[in-house]
């Protein structure tokens, strides 16, 4: 499991949920493998590739609601790719992210990823974190 400070994770969280006009009501965190998480991606989304975060919103409203399957194993990988990142902050990156999906940011049409790396990266400096990543595309 990973170390995360709970109560200043939360606090974070739900400020960067309120930048949106959004509250937290019930968010599950799945920490999982590389093979879970593919298990997952096949069962549900019909995808057969590994991913750092599957995001399942179960959102009503401004209340967001959803489950977070996060890999592990996928996080450290992209945490040593990437220069300049550690674990943490990685982790931090995968968490948010699943976060801004259920305040309703996409990442998957033209121009969505960038949207979507601006909002981590804000989200990050909130944080008080210098979690910026560049995209490797």
């Amino acid at each position: 499991m990973p170390d995360i400070k709970k109560r200043e994770t939360t606090e974070w969280i739900k400020a960067v949920a309120a930048s949106y006009g959004k509250r937290v009501g019930e968010v599950a965190y799945i920490f999982c493998s590389d093979e879970k998480i593919l298990e997952v991606n096949r069962q549900y989304l019909q995808h057969d590739y590994y991913t750092d975060i599957i995001t399942f919103d179960y959102c009503e409203g401004n209340r967001l609601s959803g489950d977070l399957f996060i890999s592990l194993d996928t996080v450290r990988t992209n945490a040593e790719q990437f220069a300049g990142n550690d674990y943490e902050r990685e982790l931090h990156r995968v968490i948010i992210h699943g976060i801004l999906h259920l305040c309703g940011i996409n990442d998957k049409g033209p121009g969505e990823r960038e949207i979507m790396e601006e909002a981590e990266n804000r989200a990050l400096d909130m944080r008080g974190g210098t979690g910026a990543r560049q995209s490797q595309e």
